[in-house]
């Protein structure tokens, strides 16, 4: 089966089909609804051949649909039938879930993506459960306030990588991985790792993606 993999992002859109060895981009900004993004990709990729099309989506998903809008993107993404504007069958899921996916190597896995905000995942035992750990309370806030980007800003290059990895011990602690990912586009920030963690590829949510339907990379 060939499959389209659909890595939605900030600023753009990154895909790859199976067969193919370049990714391919479309823009995305705050007014990019779903159907224009399936209208782009369709024209990007009109010489591909896929039989299947694999999402990773900005935001909580379930049974295969967004569950809110995204807050960075335009309206319009719940209740969108993809399927139905792809002609495809349709897997859907969280991006830090594809991401996560595509770093899996085995056993219980903690991913977590150093981004806009903390995206987060984990997968056991080759199940994917994604998770919003981003959102629990964390001193005065919640832990996406002071590892996302806004807390980089706020506290700084120094503080926020101890702050990093107070959080990573935090997780650990409460969730027993045997393996921690990090990913996002902040992970280069860190000057070294937290103990324990090793660094995540972003292109592997293409990997993620043709996992989703039981595939490896192309």
């Amino acid at each position: 089966m060939n499959v389209l993999v659909i890595d939605i992002g900030d600023s753009s859109i990154k895909l790859l089909a199976t067969g193919q060895t370049e990714p391919r981009k479309v823009a995305s900004d705050a007014s990019l609804t779903p159907q224009r993004m399936v209208n782009e990709v369709k024209s990007t990729t009109a010489d591909w051949t896929y039989d299947a099309v694999a999402i990773g989506y900005p935001g909580p998903v379930a049974n295969n649909r967004p569950l809110t809008e995204p807050w960075n993107l335009g309206r319009g993404w719940v209740g969108f039938n993809f399927e139905q504007a792809f002609g495809r069958p349709i897997r859907i899921v969280n991006d830090a879930a594809l991401q996560a996916l595509g770093n899996y190597r085995g056993g219980k896995m903690l991913y977590l993506g150093l981004g806009t905000g903390l995206g987060s995942c984990m997968v056991i035992n080759g199940i994917v459960e994604p998770m919003e750990l981003g959102h629990l309370p964390y001193q005065a806030a919640r832990f996406e306030d002071y590892v996302g980007i806004h807390g980089l800003n706020r506290l700084g290059k120094k503080v926020w990588q101890e702050t990093v990895k107070d959080v990573v011990k935090c997780l650990v602690a409460a969730l027993e991985p045997d393996d921690v990912v990090l990913g996002g586009g902040n992970v280069k920030t860190l000057d070294t790792l937290p103990p324990g963690c090793r660094e995540g590829n972003n292109a592997n949510a293409f990997a993620g993606g043709f996992r989703l339907f039981g595939g490896n990379q192309p």
